[in-house]
């Protein structure tokens, strides 16, 4: 409660008991009728408010005229589970990617454009070899530096790759000048979008997005950006719910300065595996490193339990350990040594069944006193992207494929295709498919070309040793 104190010339605010009050209360004593007593209120703490009207406020792509706009906004109302699911999962990353792009004066339809790349899905790979939220293939991904080795891929890092994605797109506006062909060479590739704008030219058309050829795949790109954005908009005339979005930081970044398990890095923050992974998902290994990990993601309201936990914990923080194997070395005894089985070996470092021997690669092993390597595959998360550091994938067969296409996208032969699946042919939907990539198919070619020429060597060598032995 307050007093307000009013006079002719002035009025006082007081508080009752105040030194104020009875500095000033000898001097003046004001009568009844100048005293007003009223009640302050308490203070209120103010709820962050929801981000999707944000987003919508910031819209600032031009309209496109599509009839591909309402086929994808048809298929989205018929799907509410896979929207909510996959606005659930944005409630992670869309509060930081509005901050970017509003920071950069893009328009908020950015924001969305991982709802179209991978459904905010962090360990999302696509058969094309792109990674992450923002789906950066290898090459792009290095040339936005992007570091990708076989402890880590920058290219699913949330902080690094929505910056590269947003730097990348700048660059595509300011190069085509439109948002739309912007997104299109996106997808599709700046050179493709260029040469399609020259084909346009030669021929005397315009070369805006709705009048350039492109694959089916980029034309349909923007329409779908354009039918997410009209979702966002108005979700209820969809028959659509969102997930509440706080306006307000998931995530904060905490520095490390020790190497530290995955498993014990979420224990420590009082979360689960899930959670952190998917906060961390450029980690291609349950234990983290110190030159790859100097700063972990950890929901803001968690790394004070972090922190406090890591300075007190007396656990032991590394159980793996990396082991540089021999070329040659036999997987079956490395296993062995460090209390395995092949199959939890091969498991743990996204080998082939049928790989019998190290060619020198890096492996990652138990520390030898303890007892945690059947733990281990629940932690490796993305073999696939881990089979692509070996020049192998592992392809998982969907309806329409055939050999020659699989063949055509991987840029390998047909023969080299069905060689590396002991001559299989026969393509069943789900099941998964060996693709030795090309530069790995070469070395191994020339290395069989070379142990066939040895033998040849050999045989002759003992024909003229039996022919001489008959002279003699």
């Amino acid at each position: 409660m307050a007093i307000s104190l009013a006079s002719a010339n002035s009025e006082v605010e007081l508080a009752l008991n105040s030194p104020e009050a009875k500095e000033i209360a000898p001097l003046w004593l004001p009568s009844a009728r100048d005293i007003r007593i009223e009640l302050l209120p308490e203070p209120v703490a103010i709820e962050p408010t929801d981000l999707w009207p944000r987003i919508r406020n910031n819209f600032g792509m031009p309209p496109l005229k599509s009839r591909l706009i309402k086929k994808h906004e048809k298929w989205y109302a018929r799907n509410p589970e896979y929207v909510l699911r996959m606005t659930e999962r944005a409630r992670r990353y869309l509060f930081y990617i509005v901050e970017e792009v509003e920071r950069r004066g893009m328009p908020s339809e950015i924001a969305l454009l991982p709802i179209i790349e991978s459904a905010f899905r962090p360990g999302a790979n696509s058969s094309a070899g792109a990674s992450g939220i923002w789906q950066f293939i290898p090459s792009t991904g290095r040339y936005f530096g992007l570091e990708q080795n076989w402890w880590f891929d920058g290219r699913r890092d949330v902080i690094g790759a929505t910056n590269g994605a947003l730097d990348y797109l700048q660059k595509l506006h300011k190069q085509f000048g439109d948002w739309q062909l912007a997104l299109a060479a996106y997808n599709w590739g700046e050179n493709a979008v260029a040469r399609s704008q020259a084909r346009n030219r030669r021929r005397g058309k315009p070369t805006d997005y709705s009048s350039i050829r492109m694959p089916r795949e980029t034309r349909n790109y923007v329409p779908k950006l354009m039918a997410v954005k009209n979702i966002i908009s108005d979700p209820e005339s969809f028959g659509l719910a969102l997930s509440e979005i706080s306006d307000e930081p998931y995530f904060t970044a905490v520095a490390t300065s020790q190497h530290i398990d995955v498993k014990v890095a979420a224990e420590l923050a009082d979360i689960s595996v899930e959670e952190f992974n998917a906060l961390n998902p450029a980690h291609n290994r349950p234990v983290m490193l110190q030159d790859t990990s100097e700063i972990v993601l950890l929901p803001i309201d968690k790394v004070e339990t972090f922190q406090n936990n890591l300075a007190k914990t007396d656990k032991r923080l590394v159980t793996w350990q990396p082991y540089e194997s021999e070329k040659g070395e036999r997987f079956s005894r490395i296993a062995k040594r460090f209390g395995l089985t092949t199959r939890e070996l091969r498991s743990a470092n996204g080998l082939s069944k049928y790989a019998k021997e190290s060619n020198g690669q890096t492996l990652l092993v138990p520390i030898v006193d303890e007892d945690s390597a059947v733990e281990f595959t629940a932690f490796n998360t993305h073999p696939s992207a881990v089979a692509e550091m070996y020049g192998a994938i592992r392809y998982t067969v969907r309806r329409g494929d055939t050999i020659s296409g699989i063949a055509h996208r991987f840029r390998v032969s047909q023969r080299q295709l069905i060689e590396a699946n002991n001559g299989r042919t026969f393509l069943r939907i789900g099941k998964r498919f060996n693709i030795v990539l090309a530069d790995r198919y070469t070395k191994r070619k020339r290395r069989a070309s070379r142990n066939k020429s040895n033998v040849r060597k050999v045989k002759s060598s003992k024909s003229a040793y039996s022919k001489a032995s008959k002279d003699i």
